[in-house]
């Protein structure tokens, strides 16, 4: 049998090992000095916090705060662009900083490719976090046969609507 001063050497042992195994130094903790589980009532940093605040700390500490601006550029679209050219895009996604934009016909794509440094401009200014550096707006085309990255060459589709 092994005595209780054993198995915290042991379990001591394993923190300090597992501390050094990911890369961080290993501190023991310390009982608080009171019994009470939350710690002095009273003290700092007990105040409550609205969840708005709580939550953008999370992000950031998480790294989540460029892709939350991305979902929001995504999400206001409509109100950024405005009625009659939303109504004619559609967000596909953004990739490698490039927010794609799909348009339903050429005339459209045309006129908003014209129109690329200012929406960029606008876009830069309004959503600086967001970390988009280009638009890219695609014309509808003719329906692909090919899925995938992989294809095999051969005639195609053959008279399959009988």
């Amino acid at each position: 049998m092994t005595s209780a001063g054993e198995v915290g050497f042991a379990t001591e042992a394993y923190l300090r090992a597992k501390a050094v195994w990911r890369g961080s130094t290993y501190r023991r903790r310390r009982r608080p000095e009171s019994d009470a589980p939350g710690g002095a009532p009273f003290s700092g940093g007990r105040d409550p916090r609205a969840l708005g605040d709580v939550l953008t700390v999370v992000a950031s500490d998480m790294g989540w705060s460029v892709e939350l601006e991305q979902a929001r550029v995504m999400a206001e679209w409509p109100e950024f662009a405005g009625d009659a050219t939303a109504e004619h895009t559609t967000v596909i996604g953004i990739s490698n900083g490039v927010l794609q934009l799909q348009c339903d016909s050429t005339t459209w794509a045309t006129e908003l490719r014209r129109l690329r440094a200012e929406m960029l401009t606008r876009l830069l200014r309004d959503y600086p976090d967001a970390e988009i550096r280009d638009l890219r707006f695609l014309a509808p085309g003719a329906p692909s046969w090919s899925h995938g990255p992989r294809s095999v060459r051969g005639r195609g589709p053959r008279d399959t609507y009988g």
